[in-house]
């Protein structure tokens, strides 16, 4: 029997008027992997600072087993800015004892791509008072997992992670075996790592058992029984309950409720988007030539991101775009917008960009446009126009358009300068969607919102005839969004992935193994150097052979624990064969310490 963790009984917790949680019961056990989701501002972190205890509940109690190890990530960090690294995360182990330690290892290259954290300046030494709050939360996730605690509390902790680090951070979790309670809005995360879901809504708590897609359906499938969601919401939840099911093979481990009636709720639904009549309503748009690109160079300062790219952005075409940091993402749309904005007269560092005549580009950068703070809600669309045309003979007016994104007829008269920086986002997007662009770059469009407004802007997007580039990190938003994913793998060249983000993270998987043989576990600070120079000439190639030896059995175990880390995702519900499997992947483990172990040990013999 599953041991508990955490209980939380009738707890209650208002602010001001408003009550954020009434009456909440729950409670964590030791494997529980639960997803916490809800609109913003309905008390998701909230509930798990009550529950960690670093926030006092109005009403009820929260009790934690006796000696309960627990880890949080909350969205303010405790690190010491005086301290670095090496001493926040590794404490006082001595190189050889972390550089042996195979979850240490996982950590840093995981979150960091490497043990000598070279986005740093000093590597592990770095100070970390300087340091960017993207860079310091991930020092402090690393800090908190190789802890090793009973259960993780994380909130948003895929924020500041690129595609690579969020995978990583999703295989790492399921093959944990402490609790984990998590915030986020990123639905394939949920998807991957949770078994349970929490939906907070108007002070209750609503459970549900699977990860976001079966959340979907039974959510749909409660709010069908129920009757109890207005048709405009429940019309969303049907769109995206058949975007799910017509999916890769459905995208759900283990519908827990009846699939005829899912099934029933999505009989009538069309699919998503109608490509075909969005593609003709876009080259009446835009004609025939939206963006072409001929043998560009772009650059950052001294560093050529891109160079000889010829490329094609046509009308209607909707385009995800992924790559490694620094590859050149969102320079190539900047880019792209200066040449826009000069009417094709500012060009690149090199080759032509061609802008079509009729080109409208609506531009959301990650940087949260500022506005008078003092304007309100609605005055602040209204400033862009009054009424905007959808396409397909749709108009909205921006108090309808306010409404769709979130903000209530109350709410359309807040000050700009009350808003959160999740709402700002929501504002920014609203007033760029109101000046009826034809062409949409979104760099990061999903920072600061929650799931339900992610659905609105999805579903707006859906019927939006336009050409769209999409960066992020999000991987649920690329795939429901756009029609073809694109890369940028570091190596100045921009690549088309038939098969998106998947073989994206497989090119980067290949690329860092067959990297692997050079940037090895760094071996032990050279000490004794005059002994040995006096080593035989036989001894050394007896010890250089040993370790080519190593190097590639670690190569076939790395192949081996990646076939069994896919095998035990897709036996995720058959908990024997979990098992077996478990133990296979742990045995591969133990190897791996032993050999690391001697390679260190013969690092200075080779």
């Amino acid at each position: 029997m599953a041991t508990n963790l955490v209980n939380v009984e009738s707890v209650g917790k208002v602010y001001g008027t408003r009550a954020l949680l009434d009456g909440v019961s729950l409670g964590v056990n030791e494997g529980d992997r639960i997803g916490v989701v809800g609109r913003n501002g309905d008390g998701k972190t909230t509930l798990i600072r009550i529950l960690a205890k670093l926030e006092p509940a109005d009403d009820g109690r929260v009790t934690h087993a006796g000696d309960l190890r627990l880890g949080v990530l909350t969205q303010h960090d405790s690190l010491d800015p005086a301290a670095t690294i090496r001493h926040e995360v590794i404490g006082d182990l001595a190189d050889h004892e972390w550089a042996g330690n195979a979850k240490i290892r996982d950590v840093l290259t995981g979150l960091f791509g490497g043990l000598d954290l070279s986005g740093f300046p000093q590597g592990l030494d770095t100070v970390i008072g300087p340091l960017s709050g993207g860079e310091r939360r991930r020092i402090a996730l690393a800090q908190l997992l190789i802890a090793e605690p009973d259960l993780i509390v994380l909130d948003e902790p895929t924020n500041h992670l690129d595609v690579e680090g969020i995978s990583w951070l999703a295989g790492h979790l399921r093959a944990r075996r402490s609790g984990l309670v998590v915030v986020t809005h990123d639905r394939w995360f949920l998807d991957q790592v949770c078994t349970r879901m929490w939906d907070v809504q108007r002070g209750a708590v609503h459970e549900y058992e699977g990860g976001y897609s079966d959340y979907v359906f039974a959510r749909a499938e409660r709010e069908r029984i129920a009757a109890s969601e207005e048709a405009k919401r429940q019309n969303l939840m049907r769109k995206e309950l058949a975007w799910l099911r017509r999916g890769a093979p459905a995208r759900t481990s283990k519908p827990r409720f009846r699939i005829e009636a899912a099934n029933a709720l999505i009989e009538d639904v069309p699919p998503p988007r109608d490509n075909t009549e969005l593609m003709k309503f876009a080259n009446s748009r835009l004609g025939k030539t939206v963006f072409d690109l001929e043998d560009v160079t772009v650059t950052a300062g001294p560093k050529v991101l891109l160079k000889h790219l010829t490329w094609q952005l046509g009308p209607g075409d909707r385009i995800g775009l992924v790559g490694v940091n620094g590859a050149g993402k969102t320079s190539l749309l900047r880019a792209l917008a200066e040449a826009a904005r000069s009417e094709g007269e500012q060009q690149p560092a090199g080759g032509r960009v061609v802008v079509g005549k009729t080109v409208r580009l609506a531009y959301l950068s990650q940087e949260v446009a500022e506005l008078d703070r003092k304007l309100r809600v609605l005055e602040a669309v209204e400033q862009i126009r009054q009424r905007v045309d959808l396409g397909k003979g749709r108009e909205m007016t921006a108090s309808q358009l306010c409404e769709k994104f979130g903000f209530t007829k109350e709410k359309q008269w807040t000050p700009v300068g009350d808003l959160s920086g999740g709402e700002r986002r929501r504002l920014q997007i609203l007033r760029l969607l109101m000046d009826e662009p034809n062409v949409l770059f979104l760099d990061e469009p999903t920072n600061d919102l929650d799931i339900e407004t992610l659905t609105q802007l999805e579903d707006l997007l859906d019927g939006w005839p336009g050409s769209l580039v999409v960066i992020s990190h999000d991987r649920y938003f690329i795939e429901r969004t756009t029609d073809r994913v694109l890369a940028l793998l570091g190596d100045a060249t921009l690549r088309m992935l038939p098969r998106g983000v998947d073989e994206y993270l497989e090119r980067r998987q290949r690329a860092l193994a067959a990297a692997a043989p050079a940037a090895a576990a760094p071996a032990k600070q050279k000490t004794g150097e005059q002994a040995a120079r006096q080593r035989s000439a036989a001894d050394q190639r007896a010890a250089k052979k040993e370790l080519q030896r190593i190097e590639r059995r670690l190569d076939r175990i790395s192949s081996q624990e990646s076939e069994l880390h896919a095998r035990i995702a897709e036996h995720a519900t058959d908990f024997a064969k979990v098992a077996e499997l478990d133990t296979q992947l742990r045995e591969l483990t133990g190897e791996r310490d032993e050999l690391e172990t001697r390679w260190l040990e013969l690092a200075d013999d080779a």
